[in-house]
């Protein structure tokens, strides 16, 4: 079943489209990322989903069913812009968004008395939140995305003003949602992040989709043409080398993209000759490379 069924949407603001005939299904207990660089039609996208704005055509589907405001007692929002009350104390806010996503209040306190102690702020439910950190209010920003207990979650750049460690714990949060079934619309530009969460993806660039589909099978098509090569020396079989289409060198470790047609044993055997190699490792290109790849060929 698909819990999002988007099928030849269009959004235009005056003069610019913002989102120009996208179409793609998100499966119930997925991870989806919806990618793209900025200004893509991400968000507008996200919105005409969420009924804050609808589209000038095609057809936006819900839970299988076109886009019902009584929808929303099932979907949980992560916005990009945050919107918290700064001047109210955290456990009322959370309470007040919670009844009105329908939760009783005594519901939305035990709740939100819960999530605070899971993600370690329960110190702070009596602050206010403008007396917070930003990673602080990010986090409250995401319990309340979760507190009614949705089963389609759209977090749009979740990991925002987060420190590794706040990052972690969020990341395991959505993992253990996904566990549950639920179903999670990911949006962010940490491609890292989409490659350890999401099942499949659809990139936009100018509001059209550029690339879509499982993000294995997506990654597959690009074979593996990369290589990482770890080495002590200087460093001068990258240059003027016939084999190497691109790299990006760190020092003493570089990441390379093999010339269209080059063996990976030769050049192995080029840089055994100049350099002491301790890695040398032929894998997919990452999402970032295959991001910036499609990007710019559209971009061109």
């Amino acid at each position: 079943m698909n819990v999002v069924e988007l099928s030849q949407v269009k959004k235009s603001y005056d003069q610019f489209v913002a989102v120009d005939d996208l179409s793609f299904n998100i499966e119930q207990g997925a991870v989806f990322g919806l990618l793209g660089p900025n200004g893509a039609g991400k968000t507008s996208t996200i919105r005409m989903m969420i009924g804050i704005t609808a589209p000038d055509t095609g057809q936006i589907n819900v839970f299988g069913r076109p886009f019902e405001r009584k929808s929303l007692q099932r979907i949980g929002y992560l916005p990009e812009e945050r919107g918290l009350y700064k001047k109210m104390k955290v456990l009322d806010q959370l309470v007040f968004l919670g009844e009105l996503h329908g939760m009783n209040p005594a519901a939305a306190k035990q709740k939100a008395m819960e999530w605070c102690e899971r993600l370690e702020i329960a110190e702070k439910l009596q602050s206010k939140v403008e007396e917070l950190s930003k990673g602080m209010q990010q986090k409250i920003q995401f319990i309340a995305a979760l507190l009614h207990d949705p089963d389609f979650v759209i977090m749009d750049e979740p990991f925002v003003g987060l420190d590794p460690v706040n990052a972690s714990l969020l990341k395991d949060v959505l993992l253990n949602l996904k566990k549950q079934g639920k179903t999670i619309l990911f949006s962010t530009h940490r491609m890292d992040q989409v490659e350890k969460l999401c099942d499949s993806i659809c990139l936009i660039s100018r509001g059209r989709s550029v690339l879509q589909g499982n993000l294995k099978q997506v990654k597959a098509r690009y074979g593996k043409n990369n290589v990482q090569i770890e080495y002590d020396g200087n460093g001068d079989f990258l240059e003027h080398s016939q084999l190497i289409g691109s790299y990006n060198n760190y020092g003493n470790y570089v990441e390379v993209r093999l010339a269209p047609g080059a063996d990976p044993q030769q050049l192995l055997r080029m840089v055994a000759e100049r350099s002491r190699v301790s890695k040398f490792e032929l894998m997919e290109p990452s999402l970032e490379e295959i991001f910036i790849d499609v990007v710019g060929k559209n971009d061109a």
